[in-house]
């Protein structure tokens, strides 16, 4: 049996397991017909294929989408260089903008319901 989400959570430091906490309740709101899963040694959010993943670095957590290149972002707070990957890097819980993530979540959600799986071609 492989690592779940509660243990990855259990194994982070205090500020990062804070974060994350609220990424995936923020998620599980969003988007409550996904799936929480363990891939990738990453917590994972799918829905017809996966759309966002929570990931703890040693100085801040990413929050990516990957449908990030097709999200609207006029304030431009997604990062990456990837095809279609992107993220957004949390240092803090004040750098939670909960609006704003949870409508990259609903239009993630929404791509891959149109789209269908983003690891299977488009």
């Amino acid at each position: 049996m492989g690592k779940t989400v509660d243990e990855y959570v259990k194994g982070l430091e205090n500020w990062q397991a804070e974060i994350v906490s609220i990424l995936r309740n923020l998620v599980i709101e969003a988007a409550p017909k996904a799936v929480e899963g363990f891939k990738w040694n990453q917590p994972v959010f799918e829905w017809n294929g996966p759309f966002v993943y929570i990931k703890a670095f040693k100085n801040h957590i990413n929050f990516g989408f990957w449908r990030g290149i097709d999200l609207p972002d006029p304030e431009g707070i997604l990062s990456g260089t990837g095809k279609k990957m992107r993220h957004v890097q949390l240092r803090a819980v004040e750098d939670i903008d909960r609006d704003q993530l949870q409508m990259f979540v609903r239009v993630a959600l929404a791509l891959n319901d149109r789209k269908g799986d983003p690891t299977k071609g488009e």
